[in-house]
C-alpha cells in the first residue's frame, strides 16, 4: 500500500466508493453572493449587541437586527414559513427568525450558550427549505463573535428539483 493509499484510509475512505486521493469534490462550495449577505448580516447584528449589549430577550434583538438590516439596505422577511414534509407529503410548516435576503437563514438566540439542540433545528431549517447557509446568532454573550455558529447545508453538484413556492412569509424591508 503506498504512502497516498495509507493517508486515505486513515481519512476513511472506503475504496472506490469512498473518498479518495486526487478524486473531485462531492459538494459545492456555499455560493458567493450568500457568503456576503452573511456578512452583512453579522456587521449588522455586531452593531446591535454594541449598542444594547448581552441581557435582553430574543424579540428585543430581533427588533433591533430588523430596524439595522433595513438601515443597511438588507431585505430580509420576519418569521418567514415553509413547509416541512414527510415523505414526499406536506405534515406542517416552520418558522424562521429571519430571512436574509431569500438566502442566509438567520435564527435569533438569547441564551447561556448554543448547543447541538440548536444546531440541529438549523439543520433541520436547511434541509426543509433547501437553503446553503444558516447563521445562529447567540446575544446572550460579551463578545458577538463568540456566540455565532454558521450552519452551511453540504450542497451536491447534482442539481436539486425545487419545484413551487417553499416561502410565505411577512416582509420587513
Amino acid at each position: 500500500m503506498t504512502r497516498e493509499e495509507e493517508t486515505a484510509r486513515a481519512q476513511g475512505s472506503q475504496g472506490e466508493e469512498g473518498l479518495s486521493v486526487g478524486s473531485p469534490p462531492r459538494f459545492c462550495e456555499t455560493p458567493v453572493g450568500v457568503n456576503e449577505v452573511a456578512r452583512r448580516v453579522l456587521n449588522a447584528a455586531i452593531e446591535v449587541h454594541r449598542h444594547l449589549g448581552p441581557g435582553y430577550l430574543e424579540l428585543v434583538y430581533q427588533a433591533a437586527l430588523e430596524i439595522e438590516l433595513g438601515l443597511r439596505g438588507v431585505s430580509f422577511e420576519r418569521q418567514a414559513a415553509f413547509r416541512v414534509e414527510y415523505k414526499g407529503q406536506e405534515v406542517g410548516a416552520g418558522r424562521l427568525d429571519l430571512l436574509a435576503e431569500r438566502s442566509v437563514i438567520v435564527e435569533i438566540k438569547a441564551v447561556e450558550q448554543l448547543n447541538e439542540v440548536h444546531v440541529a433545528q438549523a439543520l433541520s431549517y436547511l434541509k426543509a427549505t433547501g437553503l446553503p447557509l444558516a447563521l445562529l446568532i447567540n446575544f446572550k454573550v460579551p463578545v458577538l463573535l463568540r456566540g455565532v455558529k454558521r450552519i452551511a447545508r453540504n450542497q451536491s453538484l447534482e442539481p436539486q428539483d425545487r419545484t413551487g413556492e417553499t416561502f410565505h412569509s411577512r416582509k420587513g424591508h
